[in-house]
C-alpha cells in the first residue's frame, strides 16, 4: 500500500475527531455536561455513540483475525458482544438510569450506603478501564506499523494524546458527538471494502483454497472445547453489564424508557456491524491463510483488500479501513477515559470540572506506559479476558444491587474481592502453567476462568449478605422502588 494514503486516512480521522470534539466543547458548560451530557441525549444519538465506543480494536480487527485462526470458534465473539446488550436491556439499562447516579461507584454508594464499597468499586473501574485501553493502543500501534511503516509506538502515543486532550476539553457532551460520528465511520469503513471484496471474488479475483482445506472439519463446531466455549460466552454476556464506559452512557438518557430504547437500537446496530468482520474472517480463511501462520492475523482487515483487489482501488479501500480502525481506537479509548476521569475526579477532586480534566490526562498516560512496555497479544483474546474480570467483579454487585433487597455492603465487598482475585490469578497463572505443560483441564479452567469465577463471585456475595442480613441498608426499599417504578419522561 502507498503509505501516503495511510497518512491521509489517519490525519483525516484525527482532524474530524478534533473538529467535532471541540465543537462539543462550545456547548459544554456545566458539571452535568461533562459527566452525563446533562441527561439530554436521545436514543438514536446515544445508541450511535454507544456503538462508537463499544466497537473497539477487538471488534474492528480482532474478530476477523480470530475467525481466520480458529474458524467456528471465533464466531462466539461477535455473538457474545452483541448478546451482552440483551442482558443489559433485561437487567440493567432502565433501573440504572433511574438511580440518578453519575458513575458506577456513585450507584454502589447510594444503594449500599457504604464508603468502603464505593472506594473498592472505584478501584475496580479504574483497573478495568486501564486494562481495556491497553489493547486499543496496541491496535493503533499495529495499524501504524502495518500501513505506514512508522514505529509502532507512534500509533499508541497518538491515540493516547488525542483522546486525553479531547476528553479533557469537552467531557461527555463533546465525546457523544465524536463517538456517534465514529460509529458510522467504522460501519462504512468495513462495509464498503467487504462489498468490493465480494464483487472481486465473484469475478474470480484471488486464489481461493479448496473449501475442505479452508474450512476443515477440525475447526468446525464439533471441535470446540465445551467448557471453554461456555466460559467465553458467560464472560461476554455478563461482562458487558459491568463495562464502565458502556454503563456511563445510560446515565445520559433523559429517562428509563429512553435507556431501554437506546439498548434495542444498539442491538440492531451491532448485529449489522458484526456481519462484516465475520465475512472478512471467512474470506481470509479462503484467500489469505498465510496470515494465520505469519502472526499477522489481527491485520487481516487491513491487508485483505490489497491482497485480493490490489492496485489503486485496493489502496483506497485499505485507507478507508485504516480510517475506521483508527476511529475505533479513538472512540473506545475516549469512552473509557470519560468513565475513568469521572470516577477519579469524584474520588480525588470533589467532582470539579478542573479535576475531571486532570484525571482525563492522567487516565490516558498510565495505559500508554503499559502498552509500550508489554508485548501485544491477540486483540479479541485480550479484551475477552477483560470481560471475564468485569463479569467476576462489577456484574454481581450491579445485578444483585438492582434486583435483590438482601444485598449488604460486606457481601458486595467480599464478592468483588473474591471474584476479582480468583479471575486475576487465573489470568496471570494461565499462560505460565500452559507453558509448563499443566493438565489440559487446568489450562482450560485458567485460560477461560469466567465459568467458575462468576458463580464464585455471586455465591460469595449472596452468602456473606445472608450472614450479614442485619446490616441491610435502611434505605434499600426506598432505593429499589426508585429503580423499578417507571418515571415520567423529563
Amino acid at each position: 500500500m502507498n503509505p501516503a494514503l495511510g497518512y491521509i486516512a489517519i490525519a483525516a480521522v484525527t482532524l474530524m475527531t478534533a473538529f467535532i470534539g471541540f465543537f462539543g466543547l462550545r456547548i459544554s458548560r456545566t458539571t452535568r455536561d461533562f459527566y452525563v451530557a446533562s441527561r439530554t441525549v436521545k436514543p438514536w444519538w446515544n445508541a450511535s455513540a454507544i456503538g462508537g465506543e463499544y466497537l473497539s480494536a477487538a471488534s474492528v480487527l480482532g474478530v476477523a483475525g480470530l475467525i481466520l485462526l480458529q474458524g467456528a470458534g471465533g464466531l462466539w465473539f461477535p455473538i457474545g458482544y452483541t448478546a451482552g446488550y440483551l442482558m443489559l436491556l433485561l437487567f440493567v439499562a432502565a433501573p440504572l438510569r433511574r438511580s440518578g447516579a453519575y458513575t458506577i461507584p456513585d450507584f454502589t454508594r447510594a444503594r449500599l450506603e457504604s464508603l468502603g464499597v464505593r472506594r473498592l468499586t472505584s478501584v475496580l473501574v479504574i483497573l478495568i478501564g486501564w486494562f481495556y485501553i491497553v489493547p486499543q493502543l496496541q491496535g493503533a500501534a499495529l495499524t501504524i506499523r502495518i500501513t505506514t511503516g512508522l514505529p509502532s509506538w507512534i500509533g499508541a502515543v497518538a491515540v493516547a494524546v488525542i483522546v486525553g486532550l479531547i476528553v479533557a476539553a469537552g467531557g461527555m457532551r463533546s465525546i457523544t458527538f465524536v463517538q456517534a460520528f465514529q460509529f458510522w465511520l467504522k460501519l462504512t469503513a468495513i462495509a464498503v471494502p467487504v462489498v468490493f471484496l465480494l464483487i472481486a471474488v465473484a469475478g474470480g479475483a484471488g486464489t481461493a483454497l479448496d473449501t475442505a482445506e479452508a474450512f476443515p472439519a477440525a475447526l468446525g463446531p464439533a471441535s470446540l472445547d465445551g467448557y471453554a466455549t461456555v466460559s467465553l460466552v458467560i464472560a461476554l454476556l455478563l461482562g458487558t453489564m459491568g463495562l464502565p464506559h458502556v454503563l456511563v452512557r445510560f446515565y445520559t438518557n433523559p429517562d428509563g424508557p429512553a435507556a431501554r430504547r437506546t439498548t434495542l437500537i444498539v442491538l440492531g446496530l451491532l448485529s449489522v456491524f458484526y456481519l462484516f468482520p465475520t465475512i472478512v474472517g471467512l474470506l481470509g480463511r479462503a484467500l489469505a491463510p498465510a496470515l494465520a501462520q505469519s502472526g499477522e492475523a489481527d491485520a487481516l482487515v487491513l491487508l485483505l483488500p490489497g491482497l485480493v483487489i490490489g492496485g489503486l482501488l485496493g489502496d483506497v479501500l485499505t485507507a478507508l479501513v485504516i480510517a475506521g480502525a483508527f476511529g475505533a481506537f479513538l472512540s473506545t479509548s475516549s469512552g473509557l477515559i470519560i468513565s475513568l476521569a469521572g470516577v477519579i475526579s469524584q474520588e480525588v477532586a470533589g467532582g470539579s470540572v478542573r479535576g475531571f480534566r486532570i484525571a482525563a490526562i492522567a487516565s490516558s498516560l498510565v495505559p500508554l506506559a503499559v502498552a509500550l512496555l508489554l508485548e501485544p497479544g491477540g486483540l479479541a483474546g485480550s479484551v475477552g479476558l477483560v470481560f471475564a474480570f468485569t463479569a467476576s467483579t462489577l456484574c454481581p454487585v450491579l445485578v444483585l444491587g438492582i434486583w435483590w433487597r438482601g444485598l449488604t455492603a460486606r457481601g458486595a465487598i467480599v464478592g468483588m474481592l473474591g471474584g476479582g482475585l480468583a479471575c486475576g490469578l487465573a489470568i496471570l497463572l494461565g499462560p505460565l502453567l500452559t507453558a509448563a505443560g499443566a493438565a489440559a483441564w487446568l489450562q482450560s479452567a485458567l485460560l477461560q476462568p469466567a465459568a467458575w469465577t462468576v458463580p464464585l463471585a455471586f455465591a460469595l456475595t449472596v452468602l456473606v449478605s445472608r450472614l450479614d442480613r442485619r446490616r441491610i441498608p435502611r434505605g434499600a426499599d426506598r432505593f429499589l422502588a426508585r429503580l423499578h417504578v417507571p418515571e415520567r419522561a423529563e
